[in-house]
């Protein structure tokens, strides 16, 4: 078989065995990443019929943690981290302390060495992103004190995990007999890493937002893509040439200068299919390496990861927490989120592998725990809110609990506005929000739109509303409302993502023809003004006043074209609206 015939074939199968399995894992209400992993199993050496090309599958993979590294660098935000330091960095750090420990000595109990544990303890130390964020979104809270901790906490084990996957090869790698000794090794590699870190600022700083800032201003959506996945891969791929530093690395540094910029949001959205393809990838590969002969004669130390993974890292984060003077509830919420492993996990696992750092089975024992905590994780979480919530009842404790942070404080602001669109009419309603004391939130397309705003300190977001990240970006989940004010847009595509964000959002469209009205309210859009329906009011008005009409005839006048415009009385009363 050809190597492109071979290419092919492995990337279908794993995207449609990926397809399949992620559908039926999500109808039995688990994670889809179980599904993703049981397809790399499905079309892996171990099961009969066809089996994908590993080499291949690995290549992929590798381009999977490149855009996956990327995306966590978009949606770093120091200032998020520094609001929860006080409990994210100590937690975190003692958190994976306790794994390394517990890692370290059961794996030391099954014969592998000391330093082989530790690596492993720390891999199965790391939360998977995925699995934590949706949880916490399925639960609404995402936005609460819990949320912020628990994401807070992930981006410090994150950055740690960085920092080893940065030093394993320092210490792992394979020098010269007469080579520099390890205190020099390990300092040219600092001195790397600080040059990558200078050479990526100064980029971030002065030439990619000039690049992208050229790019938008084309106008193409598919040369911007493009645009940010070269970037993505060019700071990757030149990270590991000219740094020897991994591309893992060089891609967070480059999402994380991207996402800083005016162009974060719409790097954000724009990359995240290419992302989300890709790391469907990864999982598939890690699947391949499931070797069910190999199960059952691991399963001491399977059980043992499943022991650290359940039960000794939700116990250390618990305990922490309490320890930092943080609520009953949002101590037993934190751990219970943390109680699994995903993407970062077999990275480092990965990683070590191919320096010769852990043993083969090292990975059945990951891909056990992964899928059984996957799987287990949301029923444990709502299990946990449902339990606190009758212990509150009963006068436990006294804590505020995790679903009151979920809702506004009484006396709180008016929840803001996202305004799609700055042109004529979109300037017209900011203006008017303002000064009733409600802080529109724009998102436009025009690169030069947004410079303008962010100049005068207005909250604008770059991108393209119809993208869910976009509208997350502009927080349309705290919203009170979305006016679609620009022309030339989706409004349906737009109305029907932000509603799947925010069910309760009170959506406002404007439309360019009549007959656009009934497919926006089928969307879910409250309120439409057609613009050929106001203008066809506007010529009634003049036509009669010119013909030497009075007040009362106009008024009449135009009361019949709104019935012979207008179907239903939703629509009469959004004409009135609109005309007066």
């Amino acid at each position: 078989m050809s190597h492109e015939i071979s290419l092919i074939l492995t990337l279908t199968a794993g995207l449609l065995a990926a397809l399949l399995l992620g559908l039926a894992a999500k109808r039995l209400r688990m994670s889809p990443i179980v599904g993703y992993l049981l397809a790399g199993f499905v079309i892996g050496p171990f099961t009969p019929g066809y089996v994908a090309n590993g080499e291949i599958a690995g290549q992929f993979a590798e381009l999977g943690v490149i855009l996956l590294m990327f995306g966590v660098g978009l949606h770093f935000h120091l200032k998020d981290l520094m609001a929860v330091r006080g409990v994210a960095v100590p937690g975190a750090v003692a958190q994976i302390a306790a794994s390394a420990a517990l890692g370290a000595v059961a794996s030391h109990a099954l014969g592998w060495s000391w330093s082989a544990g530790i690596v492993f303890g720390i891999a199965i130390s790391v939360a998977s992103t995925v699995v934590l964020t949706r949880v916490l979104a399925d639960n609404r809270a995402l936005h609460t004190p819990t949320g912020h901790i628990a994401v807070g906490w992930l981006i410090v084990e994150d950055l740690f995990t960085i920092l080893v996957l940065l030093l394993l090869p320092v210490f792992y790698g394979q020098r010269d007999a007469g080579g520099p000794g390890l205190g020099l090794t390990l300092s040219l590699a600092l001195l790397k890493l600080a040059g990558l870190v200078a050479v990526t600022a100064v980029a971030g700083r002065w030439l990619l937002p000039r690049f992208f800032g050229h790019v938008a201003r084309t106008g193409s959506r598919e040369l911007f893509t493009l645009a940010v996945l070269a970037v993505a891969l060019g700071l990757a791929v030149g990270a590991a040439l000219v740094f020897g530093a991994s591309m893992a690395l060089g891609a967070f540094l480059a999402g994380m200068i991207v996402g800083q910029s005016e162009f974060g949001a719409r790097a954000a959205s724009d990359a995240l299919p290419m992302r989300d393809a890709f790391a469907v990838l990864f999982f598939v590969s890690v699947g391949m390496l499931l070797d069910p002969t190999t199960v059952l004669g691991g399963w001491k130390l399977e059980l043992a990861t499943l022991g650290i993974v359940l039960l000794g890292k939700p116990l250390a984060a618990f305990a922490v927490v309490l320890l930092l003077r943080r609520p009953l509830d949002v101590a037993c919420a934190v751990a219970v989120a943390l109680a699994q492993i995903g993407e970062f996990s077999f990275i480092l696992a990965s990683m070590a592998a191919g320096l010769g750092v852990l043993p083969k089975e090292a990975f059945n024992a990951l891909v056990v725990a992964s899928v059984v905590s996957i799987i287990l994780n949301p029923w444990l979480y709502q299990g946990t809110i449902v339990l606190l919530a009758r212990l509150k009842r009963r006068g436990f404790f006294t804590d505020k609990a995790i679903a009151d942070g979920a809702s506004p404080p009484a006396g709180a602001p008016a929840p803001a506005a996202v305004v799609v669109g700055y042109g004529p009419v979109g300037r017209m309603l900011c203006r008017i929000l303002r000064d009733n004391g409600i802080v529109p939130v724009v998102v436009e397309m025009n690169i030069e739109t947004v410079r303008e705003l962010r100049a005068k300190g207005l909250p604008v977001v770059h991108g393209d509303a119809a993208s869910r990240e976009i509208l997350l970006h502009a927080g349309v989940e705290n919203a009170g409302s979305l006016l679609i004010t620009a022309s030339g847009l989706d409004a349906c595509e737009i109305a029907a993502a932000a509603l799947d964000l925010a069910p309760s959002l009170r959506v406002v469209s404007r439309a360019g023809y009549l007959r656009e009205a009934e497919a926006l309210r089928a969307a879910g859009v409250q309120a439409v003004f057609s613009s050929e329906g106001e203008v066809a009011l506007s010529m009634t008005a003049w036509l009669m006043e010119e013909l030497g009409a009075t007040d009362e005839q106009v008024e009449r006048e135009r009361d019949r074209v709104r019935r012979e415009l207008f179907d239903n009385a939703e629509e009469v009363a959004a004409a009135s609206c609109g005309s007066h």
